[in-house]
Formats: C-alpha cells, structure tokens, sequence
C-alpha cells in the first residue's frame, strides 16, 4: 500500500486543531486506594500503540466536589518528559479515568478533518519529533512545554490517506508484535536446550 502525499495539503499548528491541557493537578504523590472510583493513567502505563493493561491501573479516589475532566474515547495522550516523547491514542477508558500532570491531553476539535489516530501517528514521526525535541527544554531531563507542543506543525491530509496511514502503522505493530512473539519463544527454546546440554 503506498500513500501519495500532496505538498499543498493544509499545514497547521496543533493548536489550530486540538485542545492541550495538562492531566490531574495531584500534588505529590497519588495515594492508591484499592477499589476505588478514579482510574489513574500514569507514564508507565502507556505505549505508542495505547494503554499497555486496562486492567492494572493505578485507582484512588479525588478529594472535593468539582467534577474532573474525565478522559474520553479518542482522545491523545501525550508524555512530555523523558528520553522519550510520544503520543498515544486512547480508545475506550475506563469510567472516570483521569491522567498524572505530567501528560497533556490532546483532543480533537474537528474529527471530521482530522483523525485522532492520524494525529497520534504524525506526532511520532521523525518531523513533528524533530521540531520537539529542538524545542524541549532541560538537558537531563527534557521537558516540552505546552506552548511548544501547541505549536508543532501538523498536516492535514485527505481522511482517506490518514485511514491509509493508520492502518498501515497498525498492520507494522501487529507485525512487530508476532516476531516479538516469535523471538520470545525462540530465545525459550535455547534456554531449554542449554539447561539440558550444559547443565
């Protein structure tokens, strides 16, 4: 499949396209509470292709009466601190999930221009990380800034090329998911056979 990319296609900012704002304002760390109401999403619990396990996420319970800002389906989850920066679609949440302050949440504000996974697959592109990184801030620690993201160049291509785009990125994770896969056995069947040989 070969996605042809006109160069006069609508080029952007993020700002232009989407919404950015910083996750839960928790102040220090995040008591867990078992069975509690809130899910937490926190940095390691994300990967490029989404969330890692639905199932294990942090759960609390939030302190007053304003009601937070609950993350929804579709929306992009960006990590802004670290060796390494990426977005991350998130597809049906659990109820009541929120995420740590040291994501921005990115949403939207034209679906019907721009898909949410396409935007999430542009941000981890060698472009949109080249602009980032060559504005993020820290040396140990690199830290990007919101007005730096807000301004991160986007393109917007026609929907059918972003479908194409999305979907040949999911067909290479799945790939890269079986040889993973195919590799983890393999590496398992040497080990066996070195306990049995050279034990």
């Amino acid at each position: 499949m070969i996605i042809y990319i006109m160069l006069n296609e609508a080029q952007t900012t993020l700002a232009h396209v989407a919404e950015v704002r910083l996750g839960h304002p928790f102040r220090g760390a995040i008591p867990e509470v078992p069975d509690g109401s809130v899910h937490v999403v926190q940095i390691s619990d994300l990967s490029r292709t989404g969330l890692k396990h639905r199932t294990d996420l942090l759960t609390t319970e939030l302190p007053g009466r304003k009601q937070p800002d609950w993350l929804l389906d579709q929306d992009v989850l960006f990590i802004a601190r670290g060796a390494h920066t990426y977005a991350s679609l998130i597809t049906d949440p659990p109820p009541c999930t929120v995420c740590t302050p040291h994501i921005y949440i990115i949403r939207v504000t034209q679906p019907d221009r721009l898909l949410p996974a396409f935007l999430a697959w542009q941000l981890n592109q060698p472009p949109a990380q080249r602009y980032l990184r060559q504005s993020a801030e820290g040396s140990r620690q690199l830290s990007i800034r919101r007005g730096v993201l807000e301004q991160t160049p986007i393109r917007i291509l026609p929907l059918a090329q972003q479908h194409a785009a999305v979907e040949l990125d999911r067909l290479a994770n799945a790939e890269r998911g079986h040889l993973e896969t195919l590799i983890k056995n393999r590496e398992t069947e040497l080990a066996l056979l070195a306990e049995r040989l050279l034990a």
